[in-house]
């Protein structure tokens, strides 16, 4: 039995009971059909922070271990399939093409934000390519969300300009001069758009969006698998539950 399988069958017992409350209730106020997979595309470019797309694929993938609705999760780029390298050199490979419209989340992971003659987000700012396929993902029904300099390429995109967002401290500056109103929180949720600060706020946003979209009990049994409890302030434009 491998570590994932021995995790379900131990850690979910406990949730079992919640599965059918979670589904007729879930967080963002919708009931979705249980059988409609919740799709969630994960952005990829050259010189992207490990941390930044390992964390929110991880805990997004095992959110499908406590809810009865099926999560897909898939690696994307702009510059259709290929293989990427992130910043410290990790080669990914398998990633999918651009596909926007067959996405129910979209998560953009920052990285490179440091070094401006290096592969990551200035380059890809510079380029153009992802900038322009994210302004054009937007429409109804696709929430957008980004993490640490991540949320600079939305702000590239027109997509942060007068919207409630945060970002990377070092880079807090450039996104409020860009027209980002900028909130000192470590989750920021304004509806169709969600942005988390550093790093190590992937964890952070991943489990805002489990918590959202699938509720309340598959995010608290999801944080005692992952041995990681939701740190931070969510600011939210939502009314309070």
């Amino acid at each position: 039995m491998n570590r994932r399988a021995l995790l379900r069958a131990t850690t979910a017992l406990g949730a079992t009971g919640a599965l059918a409350a979670t589904a007729a209730s879930p967080a963002s106020g919708a009931t979705p059909d249980p059988s409609r997979p919740l799709r969630v595309h994960v952005a990829m470019f050259d010189g992207v922070e490990e941390l930044d797309f390992a964390a929110p694929y991880e805990v997004l993938s095992g959110a499908g271990f406590f809810t009865p609705r099926p999560i897909e999760v898939r690696y994307v780029s702009a510059t259709g399939a290929r293989a990427v390298t992130a910043a410290y050199g990790t080669a990914v490979r398998g990633i999918r093409p651009w596909a926007p419209e067959e996405a129910d989340l979209l998560v953009v992971p920052g990285g490179g934000y440091a070094r401006r003659d290096s592969p990551g987000v200035w380059a890809e700012i510079d380029r153009g390519t992802l900038p322009r396929a994210l302004a054009a993902a937007v429409r109804p029904g696709l929430t957008v969300s980004a993490l640490c300099t991540g949320v600079m390429l939305l702000s590239a995109a027109g997509l942060t300009e007068g919207r409630p967002c945060t970002t990377h401290h070092k880079a807090k500056p450039d996104l409020a001069r860009q027209g980002g109103l900028v909130k000192n929180a470590r989750v920021v949720d304004d509806g169709d758009l969600v942005t988390a600060g550093g790093i190590t706020s992937g964890l952070d946003l991943a489990l805002w969006l489990v918590r959202r979209e699938l509720g309340a009990d598959t995010a608290t049994n999801l944080e005692e698998m992952l041995e990681y409890e939701a740190r931070g302030t969510v600011w939210s434009a939502r009314p309070a539950r």
